[in-house]
């Protein structure tokens, strides 16, 4: 039987920041805020990888696959999905599997605008659901314990509407190190990407029907987007040999 986490115990998963780094932030907010003013305008904006988001591809044992997040998700940093993780993905899991897919993922999307998309979306099942999601939280305003609670209830929604018997769930990628990104911001938003991704690889080893993909890949400038902050090809490539290897693992 799945785990449920009770909503009380949430902080338990939660790493409390020092009181010196609390400080330290909380000082240089002024700053802060006129630096997420200027990414949010200045960063280029790049569209969404061109291709198909459903279809059937590969040969072998069949397995139903749910891709669904925010702009990582859908791809923003390659010019087409066969560049992006699904593409990525499908391409290694096609040698052994038939892979009857969908991709369901939107720039801009909080894990709550997932959520809710997700809850008009037709019931169906899937073996697999790989989850990218958690950015667009943590550069809100949301507490680390409401991060972390909204992906739980994400888990619970695949489970329940989608039958879902393994879920993947993406973590944060590397913050702290965005080439792009102005210091302090690139370390304000790094800490919170840390801190809430340990939270959900604390969580999900207590789930026995999910497993945390940890994004610890290269970020230099030549492997990002041009933006400094989306993957490109490169790095879909790695996320996807990850996602790919714990898949074979359950499910070969």
């Amino acid at each position: 039987m799945t785990k449920e986490l009770n909503p009380q115990a949430i902080h338990a998963f939660i790493e409390k920041p020092s009181l010196m780094r609390r400080l330290s932030f909380g000082c240089l907010v002024p700053i802060l805020l006129a630096q997420g003013f200027w990414v949010r305008h200045a960063v280029p904006k790049i569209a969404e990888a061109k291709g198909p988001r459903h279809g059937v591809t590969g040969s072998g044992k069949p397995i139903r696959i749910l891709v669904a997040g925010d702009s990582s998700a859908a791809g923003v940093g390659a010019p087409i999905q066969a560049q992006a993780l699904v593409g990525c993905l499908l391409s290694r899991l096609a040698v052994d599997f038939t892979v009857h897919w969908k991709l369901i993922a939107n720039t801009g999307w909080s894990t709550p605008d997932l959520r809710s998309f997700l809850h008009t979306v037709h019931k169906t099942s899937y073996d697999i659901v790989l989850t990218a999601t958690g950015m667009n939280d943590i550069t809100s305003r949301q507490s680390m314990a409401a991060c972390l609670l909204e992906q739980i209830k994400l888990v619970k929604l695949l489970r329940e509407k989608f039958a879902v018997g393994h879920v993947l769930v993406s973590g944060l990628p590397p913050v702290h190190r965005f080439p792009l990104l102005p210091e302090p911001l690139r370390g304000f938003i790094g800490d919170r990407a840390k801190r809430l991704d340990n939270a959900i690889q604390s969580w999900s080893r207590e789930q026995p029907d999910c497993d945390h993909i940890r994004l610890d890949f290269p970020v230099s400038t030549g492997k990002m987007a041009p933006d400094g902050f989306h993957p490109g090809p490169g790095i879909y490539a790695l996320w996807a040999d990850a996602a790919a290897v714990v898949i074979r693992a359950r499910w070969k």
